[in-house]
C-alpha cells in the first residue's frame, strides 16, 4: 500500500476509472446469483435489483471501512481539511468509482429520467469527492460523508425486499425499525455535522461557499427522503401488491420515491 499509494495519489482520475472498472466487474459478477422469481418477470425490476445488488456491496465496503478510519484515526473527526490517511485516500477513490460507475449505469440503461434524484446526489457527491481527491483537501470530510453507507445497507435491503415482495415478513419490519435509527444516527447527524462544520470554520476553508452549497442541497434531499420514509413505513396503512384477478401489481416504479 505504501509503495502503491503515491501513484494513487499522483493520479487521482485514472485511479477513479480503475475503481469503476472494478465495480463494473461486481456488477458482472452478481448477475451470477439467482434472483426472486417475481423480480425476473420485471425488466425494470431486474434492472433495479442488479443496480440495487451493486450499491449494496458498496454500502457494505465503505461504510465499514470509513468508521474502521475513524476509530483508528479518531482526527478524521476533528481535522476534516486537512488529515488524511493512506487508507482514507484510497476509500474515497473506490467509493468515487462506485459512484462514476453507477450514474453510467443509470444513463446507459435509460433510466436517468426516472432516477434523476439519484444522478443530482451523484453528481453533488463526484464534485466534493473528486475535489478532495485532487486537491488532497477536505478527504477527511469525504471519509466522514461516508458513515451514511451504514444507513444504505439498510435503505437497499428495505429496496430489494419491497421488489422480491417480502414487505409483510418479519425482516421488513425490523429493518424498516433499523433503516429509521441509521438514517438518523448515520445519515442526519453526519450531515449535520459536516454542515455545522463548514459554517464553523468558512473563513478558514477553501471553497467553503461550494461545499456548503452542496451540504445545503443534500439537506434538504434527506430531509425529503426522511418524510417519504416515515409516510411510507410508518404512517400510511398497508396496500396491497395483489390485484382483483389475484396477481401481483409488481409494475410500478415508486418504491424509487418510497
Amino acid at each position: 500500500m505504501e509503495a502503491l499509494f503515491p501513484v494513487i495519489r499522483g493520479h487521482p482520475i485514472p485511479s477513479v476509472l480503475v475503481c469503476a472498472l472494478l465495480f463494473r466487474v461486481v456488477d458482472q459478477l452478481l448477475q451470477r446469483l439467482p434472483v426472486p422469481k417475481l423480480v425476473r418477470q420485471d425488466e425494470f425490476h431486474a434492472w433495479r435489483w442488479r443496480n440495487l445488488s451493486v450499491s449494496m456491496v458498496h454500502s457494505l465496503l465503505t461504510g465499514t471501512w470509513a468508521v474502521t478510519c475513524a476509530v483508528v484515526w479518531p482526527e478524521i473527526l476533528q481535522d476534516l481539511y486537512l488529515f488524511y490517511t493512506p487508507l482514507s485516500y484510497l476509500l474515497v477513490c473506490v467509493s468515487t468509482g462506485y459512484f462514476v460507475q453507477d450514474a453510467c449505469d443509470i444513463i446507459y440503461t435509460g433510466h436517468a429520467r426516472g432516477s434523476w434524484e439519484f444522478l443530482l446526489h451523484h453528481a453533488l457527491v463526484l464534485s466534493c469527492f473528486l475535489y478532495a481527491l485532487c486537491t488532497q483537501v477536505y478527504v477527511a470530510g469525504a471519509v466522514v460523508a461516508l458513515f451514511v453507507e451504514v444507513n444504505s445497507v439498510t435503505l437497499h435491503l428495505r429496496l430489494l425486499l419491497k421488489l422480491a415482495g417480502a414487505q409483510s415478513t418479519l425482516l421488513y419490519n425490523i429493518n424498516k425499525v433499523a433503516n429509521i435509527i441509521t438514517y438518523v444516527v448515520f445519515r442526519l447527524f453526519t450531515q449535520f455535522y459536516l454542515t455545522w462544520y463548514i459554517l464553523h470554520n468558512y473563513t478558514k476553508l477553501d471553497s467553503a461557499g461550494f461545499f456548503l452549497f452542496c451540504m445545503m442541497i443534500m439537506n434538504i434531499m434527506i430531509s425529503i427522503y426522511l418524510y417519504r420514509l416515515l409516510r411510507s413505513d410508518f404512517f400510511t396503512r398497508r396496500k396491497s401488491n395483489i390485484t382483483q384477478n389475484g396477481t401481483h401489481n409488481n409494475n410500478t416504479r415508486k418504491f424509487l420515491s418510497d
